[in-house]
């Protein structure tokens, strides 16, 4: 009898997902990439002080048959995992960001790899850690397909853990990744001591990049005012816990990027997304100042000062 959820990624979303999944009732399967065991208290490795219940099973193996697979791996992780999966289920992304060297976005990837599979992306404002606790939450669960998408998303949310259909995969998709790029401005701002005012302003500027990003391939500009873009954001660009704010934090203070990405066992999808969208951007004409910034500053092409520099010196027009 094949599992009726499988979550492929045993990283703190991949856990709290599988958690999550857990509490609708349908049998689950955890992949890792090395054998995952419990510890004393229950917990796994990558998200500790959280038990995962008996009812997650923990496999090494990659699914060849479920009802749903979701997806918890880094975006470029995913084309390499993805490519080893048998099943034929529907598979949802739960991952964000765009894939450096082809500027694909998630589902683009999965539609290359598995030509006929439904696909769905999920996201929102959810840090790992409170979904797997159990606190409440919401998010976004976009398909092409209405009625499948309104079915999947009935089939992952539980009581504390709302979950909206949507069809507008482009939007929910460019929303998760432009986030994290945002949040590192907004950390490097912060870190740098340029006030709450210059966060609140890269925020909002950051919203409408998106919103334009969302426009010019095809989406709709509604969808970053919703869970996945606008709830996304602020929880990225203020929670102590985010990495990617974190990041753009320890940037303002004067650490390299090197020294922070050595002492971090956790992946910032936003210093690999940002290249990738300010290039997609540029393909497109898309102006997207922040993103461009903060992928020059990533690259070290720019200091914090030139890089501050650089939007202020912006020819001011209407908003």
């Amino acid at each position: 009898m094949s599992e009726a959820i499988a979550v492929v990624g045993a990283g703190a979303w991949g856990i709290g997902l599988a958690i999550q999944a857990a509490r609708t009732g349908h049998p689950v399967t955890l992949w890792g990439r090395s054998p995952q065991r419990r510890g004393a208290d229950g917990a796994l490795p990558r998200l500790p002080g959280i038990a995962v219940p008996d009812s997650v099973a923990l496999s090494d193996r990659l699914p060849a048959s479920a009802r749903l697979v979701l997806l918890a791996v880094p975006v470029q992780n995913l084309r390499a995992v993805a490519t080893g999966i048998g099943s034929r289920a529907p598979m949802i992304a739960c991952c964000k960001g765009i894939e450096r060297g082809t500027h694909r976005m998630p589902l683009e990837i999965l539609a290359e790899l598995h030509p006929g599979v439904p696909l769905g992306v999920l996201s929102g404002p959810n840090f790992a850690h409170e979904v797997a606790s159990g606190l409440p939450a919401a998010a976004v669960l976009a398909c092409a397909d209405a009625l499948l998408g309104a079915h999947l998303a009935r089939m992952v949310a539980s009581e504390n853990f709302r979950v909206y259909p949507s069809d507008d995969v482009v939007g929910v998709q460019l929303g998760g990744a432009a986030k994290n790029v945002i949040a590192i401005a907004a950390g490097a701002a912060s870190g740098n001591g340029l006030g709450e005012n210059a966060r609140a302003a890269i925020i909002t500027r950051g919203i409408a990049e998106i919103s334009r990003l969302i426009v010019a391939l095809g989406g709709r500009a509604a969808t970053a005012a919703g869970l996945s873009g606008l709830g996304d954001l602020v929880l990225t660009c203020t929670g102590a816990t985010s990495r990617n704010y974190s990041l753009g934090v320890a940037l303002g203070r004067g650490e390299s990027l090197t020294s922070i990405l050595s002492s971090r066992s956790t992946v910032a999808e936003g210093v690999e997304t940002a290249p990738a969208l300010a290039s997609r951007a540029a393909l497109l004409g898309v102006g997207v100042p922040v993103i461009e910034v903060v992928a020059l500053l990533l690259a070290g092409s720019l200091t914090l000062d030139e890089a501050r520099a650089l939007l202020l010196a912006r020819p001011i027009g209407p908003e």
